[in-house]
């Protein structure tokens, strides 16, 4: 038997690769039979499964087609490569002739149609990128190329998000499915702190789906999942915005991890990239979310959909703001994308994968816990204290929300924030910048719910809600790190990572967090023009007075539309 069991054994080793082949074979082949299936079966329902498997085949065909035939095609591609460069005065010029001709032909047709709102959104874009320029680090080094590309990208991505229906319809469909998935972590918070256990709403429902999301985040990690879809989205952003491989993948990273653990993807590079590189990783840090917190957002009642379109529209906005606030002006060592290897997990298998990415999220549960618990108890002893000193000048409304609204009040109109709404806003960009976003997303949760549930807009001449072109502005404007707290957060990581670039980093971060603050407006401003007004009372409002006028309700699109949702 032992001398059988040895043979078998030298067998299996001489033919291992063979053996792996047919292992493969047989899976792949019994996967494909189960999709024709299901296909077969009822194709609707089965059409989420067939699109990934198809997905699925063309990246496994590209990656191997690259890997085995990348010096061919560069060679095939190489003559066309020269004569662009050849035509590159003249095409540079043409190029930008039919784009300001493209995007003055739009914003014609499109005001005609939507109406002037688009234009001031428009026009904070232009101011923005303006500001930017006026108070650039180097404004006669700024290369155009990463600027344009990055805002052009911005727009092609959020035009086809919120102004087709096939990209509407796609994000929707994600939006529901992680709230979906994100609402499996209820069944570990209800065995673990009882059945009532949503009375206790963030401690107890908010905070399990940051664990879990980690813990999911952590095993994709160690497949190996994860680096491959963010080496695929850097590299995209690298050929349209010529940046370096490093500050791509890290802004690319930055969609799905947060601010400290998006650098350690290139963490043997880091002490090798230039002040601008360095500049553009906290950048990139600062105009996003970690996935982990946009799991909490959904579910304080914040749009799935539109998180997940502000983090993915961020991500080239913040190499936009970071190459024009802060130019390249030295030259870059770590260039060739092929030879840039990314981390890889330190877990040895899915079980280890899984209990460390849990372990790990303890520390960011009872960072956000500690956090919020400070903040808040802070803002309201100086309400307090403000409204204090206010009474002795007969005005006791004055708070720090009030105080923020006035100095972000012009920022957020610029956005494309209805007016009336704009003071509010001003007032949530506040609470982000100088305590968190934590705190501004829960305070905008409320107003969304107050507009749901109806009643009366305005109490005591307080202004109860706003409109959902204001609430949609503000989800994209909030969504990213950038403030205070997580100025002294980004310094100790990226110093811990980096500790050769400890007086660099400290010089660049509140930079960059201006950097990162603008990124999110960019997007909010694309968001703004690119919105379609839609349902601004809710359905059940509408309905009500349409039914308890007197006289037959007037004919009018919304009242359609509410009766188009409630037969559907």
């Amino acid at each position: 038997l032992e001398k059988k069991y040895d043979k078998a054994c030298e067998f299996c080793k001489k033919h291992k690769t063979r053996i792996h082949y047919v292992i493969y074979g047989i899976l792949i082949t019994a996967y494909l039979a189960v999709v024709i299936a299901a296909c077969s079966l009822n194709f609707q329902r089965a059409l989420p499964l067939f699109i990934i498997t198809v997905l699925a085949i063309f990246f496994t065909c590209w990656d191997f087609l690259i890997a085995k035939y990348e010096d061919k095609i560069a060679a095939f591609f190489s003559p066309g490569e020269r004569y662009l460069e050849k035509q590159c005065f003249w095409l540079k010029w043409v190029l930008c002739a039919a784009l300001i001709i493209t995007i003055i032909c739009w914003l014609i047709f499109d005001t005609a149609k939507q109406g002037s709102r688009q234009l001031i959104s428009f026009g904070g874009l232009v101011m923005y990128v303006l500001l930017m320029f006026i108070f650039s680090k180097y404004p006669t080094r700024v290369a155009w190329r990463p600027v344009f590309s990055g805002i052009a990208m911005q727009f092609v991505l959020g035009l086809f998000i919120l102004r087709t229906k096939v990209g509407f319809d796609v994000f929707n469909w994600l939006g529901i499915q992680i709230q979906t998935f994100l609402e499996y972590s209820d069944t570990g918070a209800k065995f673990v702190f009882g059945e009532k256990y949503t009375d206790h709403f963030f401690a107890f429902k908010v905070l399990p789906v940051v664990v879990f999301f980690s813990t999911v985040m952590s095993m994709l990690y160690h497949v190996g999942f994860m680096q491959w879809f963010i080496g695929k989205v850097g590299w995209i952003m690298q050929i349209f915005m010529g940046t370096t491989p490093v500050e791509s993948l890290v802004a690319a990273g930055n969609i799905f991890v947060g601010q400290t653990e998006s650098p350690l993807l290139v963490r043997p590079y880091l002490s090798h990239i230039t002040k601008s590189e360095l500049h553009a990783v906290m950048t990139a840090g600062f105009s996003t979310i970690a996935g982990s917190v946009l799991g909490a957002y959904i579910s304080f009642g914040v749009s799935a959909s539109h998180l997940l379109t502000a983090s993915v529209m961020s991500a080239p906005a913040s190499l936009a703001t970071s190459k024009l606030f802060w130019p390249e002006t030295e030259k870059p060592k770590v260039t060739l994308s092929s030879g840039l290897q990314m981390a890889k997990g330190e877990s040895n298998n899915l079980l280890e994968a899984a209990s460390q990415g849990a372990s790990t999220s303890i520390l960011l549960v009872a960072n956000i816990t500690v956090n919020l618990i400070s903040f808040l108890a802070l803002l309201s002893f100086l309400d307090s204290a403000l409204s204090w000193v206010g009474n002795l000048f007969d005005y006791p409304q004055l708070n720090f929300e009030n105080i923020c609204a006035y100095v972000f009040m012009p920022f957020s109109f610029m956005m494309g924030v209805d007016w009336e709404d704009s003071f509010i806003v001003g007032g949530l960009l506040g609470y982000k910048t100088f305590f968190n976003e934590f705190v501004a997303y829960e305070r905008l949760s409320k107003l969304i719910h107050n507009r749901e549930k109806g009643g009366s807009m305005y109490i005591n001449g307080v202004k109860q809600y706003m409109s959902v072109r204001s609430e949609v502005i503000a989800t994209y404007a909030l969504c990213g790190f950038a403030n205070f707290g997580s100025l002294g957060l980004i310094i100790g990581g990226l110093t811990t990572i980096a500790p050769s670039k400890k007086k660099e980093i400290a010089g660049g971060a509140f930079r960059a967090m201006i950097a990162g603050t603008v990124a999110c407006f960019m997007t909010a401003c694309v968001a703004g023009m690119l919105t379609v007004p839609g349902l601004e009372d809710p359905c059940h409002i509408l309905l009500g007075n349409a039914f308890n006028s007197t006289d037959f309700p007037a004919n009018s699109t919304e009242l359609v539309e509410c009766c188009q949702q409630l037969f559907t």
